[in-house]
């Protein structure tokens, strides 16, 4: 599945990205490509936590 994210310039250092489908899903990466692969793990986790709840 492909989820959208939004990756913005974080206040004191590197990239902070969330994804607006999955509730609460955040990370950060000192490079967009670490905050992009960093996001995907998150994402992944937080859809296993969700799904252990149903």
């Amino acid at each position: 599945m492909v989820y959208r994210v939004v990756v913005e310039k974080g206040e004191d250092f590197g990239y902070v990205v969330h994804c607006p489908a999955v509730p609460g899903c955040h990370s950060q990466g000192n490079t967009i490509e670490e905050a992009i692969e960093n996001i995907k793990d998150a994402i992944k986790g937080c859809l296993s936590a969700l799904e252990k709840d149903y």
